[in-house]
Formats: structure tokens, C-alpha cells, sequence
């Protein structure tokens, strides 16, 4: 069989170590020719692929290393129109590729989905994310790298706020699931954690505020950028046209301080951590995570197993369908037990009294 790997959307802690997984697994069981595709999606979608051999020693010693040694992009949309998804099919005719691997997230998987029905496109899915919101998969690689990283960064902000007497804002990635923003907040002890899926009250989150100007005189605040206040729009930072993700979001940390500000006496302060947390080593957990996935994923490649996405539910790994994958997200739901017991133990989401 000749194989295509291609990492898809932003880049996240782990993904080297798929990579690593599906090209050892697939060469050493399966006699197996893999090739590279740079750039995601990108790279098949040019007249010209762009795509190189992958062997065994190319693959070792990047287990360790963060991002992709691939390339990825995150605005590559072979759907975009008819004649860009039939450069795809005659681009993936002409190397030979019996299936691509396709490693990324929401956006890669629905993708993939797109490309098998309009295209014919066989392929086998990875998922990947800091976010945590891929449907029937309750942890993807690279959130727990973003959750130690954004952690880290709350414990260090607390210092501070705690020497200034400020409230400090810090603002996480997650644009329409709040994964990232609960597990870290909880973890570096943040006072309030604002979410997606709950939209937050202003005036309770100062009285929060208030209340702790009187005792420890700081407050930290953890909020996802996909949050928004009770009866307001989510805060776009910009819009890419054709991107199979138009709309980017961010700065609503900005937002909260200004709205917030009026109504205390302490400084607020915001910091908006963005890309460092897709970037860096992934922890020993999410390498140990990407090389089970990779590894699954070259077991469903040999079982022909194609349409199908490498996924972990209830502590074991399996997969589903790519159809039922594609075009959803997991959020967090009412009820969680992470939201019950933040609440019991004073962590204020940001609800009204």
C-alpha cells in the first residue's frame, strides 16, 4: 500500500509523535510506502503536490518535539470550490495513495468527510486538538500540554496579581468549547473561570470581585475566547475569506477589562496567552496518547478500515465513523461533574446570584 500523512489546522503538542507512529507501525507490520504531504491539506491541493518520502530513520527523534515536522495550515480549504477538490482527487490518482492519513481537528475531519463524498477520498482520521472538542472523544492529544501551559501561566499571573492587588484577566484558547479554560482554571486556582457554554453575568462576576478586595485584595479570572456576556455577540478578531475557519476569535479578556474596570477599585489587567499554548514539547502524557493513536491509525489503514477516525471513549482506544465526527463539536454539558464540583468549592462561572 502507499500511504499520504498530512497534519491538518493549527499546530498542537504530539502531533510529530503520530506521525512517528503511523509511518514505524505501518512500514515495519504492513510493508508499507509512506509519503509526507506538506501543508496540510495545502500541499495536495496545488498542480504540483508537494510531498516526500517518509522512512523509518526520517521519523526518529521527533517524538519529543512540538508542531509538525509536515507543515500544517489552517486555512487550506480543499473544498473551496469543484476544480480545487478535483485538483485533490487527480493529485491523490497520481501519487498512487490508496489513503491519506489526515491528523487535525473539527475543521480537518470535516474536510476529509467533504473530500470522501465529493472526491472519493479514502481516508483514515487522528484527532487532534487543544481544544478537546472533537465529538466521541473525550481527550485528544496536545490538551494536556495546553492545560500544563496554561496553568503554569495562571500560577505565575497570580504573583503578580497578588503583589499589585489587581484583578488579572487571562484569556485561553477555546472558541466554542470550554475544556481548556475549566481544566486549567481549576488548576491554577482561578477565582472566576467564564466558559462558551455559559454566558456570564457582569455584574456578578464584579460582585465576586468586590467581595474579594475586601479579603485577599486580587482576583483571578480565567476566561475562554469563545465566552461572552449575557445578551452580547462573540469577539471576533478577524475574518479570513475561503478559510474553511472564517472567523477567528479573540480578545474578549479585552473586552471583560473594559467593561469591568468601572465597576472596582482594583486595576484590571489582561493577558491573552494565544499561541504559546499550541507550541512547545508535549507533556510525557500526550506523547504516550499521539503514539497510541498513531499506532491505532495504521492498524485501521491495514484492516482497510477507511472513513474512520481513531478515538478514545471510556479509557479505551477504538474509532468512529468520520461522518459522525465531521461538522460537530463536544462541549462541555450542564451538569458536568468539572462544574458541579467548581461551584461546591467556590468557583464562581460567572452565573448570575
Amino acid at each position: 500500500m502507499r500511504v499520504g500523512v498530512l497534519t491538518g489546522g493549527g499546530d498542537c503538542p504530539g502531533l510529530n509523535a503520530v506521525i512517528r507512529a503511523v509511518t514505524k507501525s505501518l512500514i515495519n507490520h504492513g510493508q508499507c510506502e509512506v509519503l509526507g504531504i506538506a501543508d496540510g491539506f495545502e500541499g495536495l491541493m496545488e498542480a504540483q503536490p508537494r510531498v516526500k518520502p517518509l522512512e523509518w530513520d526520517q521519523v526518529s527523534g521527533i517524538l519529543h518535539m512540538g508542531g509538525t515536522v509536515l507543515g500544517t495550515s489552517n486555512s487550506a480549504n480543499p473544498l473551496r470550490d469543484e476544480p480545487t477538490a478535483e485538483q485533490v482527487a487527480r493529485n491523490v490518482r497520481a501519487l498512487g495513495l490508496d489513503v491519506v492519513v489526515a491528523i487535525g481537528g473539527d475543521g480537518t475531519m470535516s474536510l476529509a468527510h467533504g473530500l470522501a463524498e465529493r472526491a472519493g477520498f479514502a481516508c483514515v482520521g487522528v484527532p487532534k486538538t487543544i481544544d478537546n472538542d472533537i465529538a466521541y472523544c473525550e481527550r485528544s492529544f496536545g490538551f494536556d500540554t495546553a492545560v500544563a501551559t496554561a496553568t503554569e501561566a495562571l500560577r505565575r499571573i497570580e504573583s503578580t496579581g497578588n503583589s499589585h492587588h489587581r484583578v488579572m484577566i487571562v484569556e485561553t484558547m477555546g472558541r466554542h468549547a470550554g475544556w481548556l479554560a475549566l481544566e486549567s482554571g481549576i488548576a491554577g486556582a482561578a477565582d472566576i473561570i467564564l466558559l462558551p457554554e455559559i454566558d456570564y453575568d457582569l455584574q456578578s462576576i464584579a460582585a465576586v470581585c468586590r467581595k474579594r478586595e475586601q479579603r485577599q485584595r486580587y482576583t483571578i479570572i480565567c476566561i475562554g475566547e469563545g465566552a461572552k456576556e449575557s445578551g452580547a455577540s462573540l469577539t471576533v478578531r478577524e475574518r479570513v475569506e475561503h478559510s474553511p475557519d472564517p472567523v477567528r476569535l479573540g480578545g474578549i479578556g479585552h473586552v471583560l477589562r473594559a467593561r469591568l474596570q468601572p465597576l472596582l477599585r482594583s486595576e484590571v489587567r489582561t493577558t491573552v496567552l494565544g499561541h504559546v499554548q499550541r507550541g512547545g514539547d508535549p507533556t510525557p502524557f500526550d506523547r504516550v496518547l499521539a503514539t497510541q493513536f498513531g499506532h491505532h491509525a495504521a492498524r485501521l489503514v491495514l484492516a482497510g478500515q477507511f472513513g474512520h477516525m481513531v478515538t478514545l471513549q471510556s479509557g479505551r482506544i477504538g474509532s468512529v465513523e468520520i461522518a459522525s465526527v465531521a461538522n460537530t463539536q463536544r462541549t462541555i454539558p450542564e451538569g458536568h461533574g468539572l462544574l458541579t464540583m467548581a461551584r461546591d468549592i467556590g468557583i464562581s462561572l460567572g452565573e448570575p446570584a
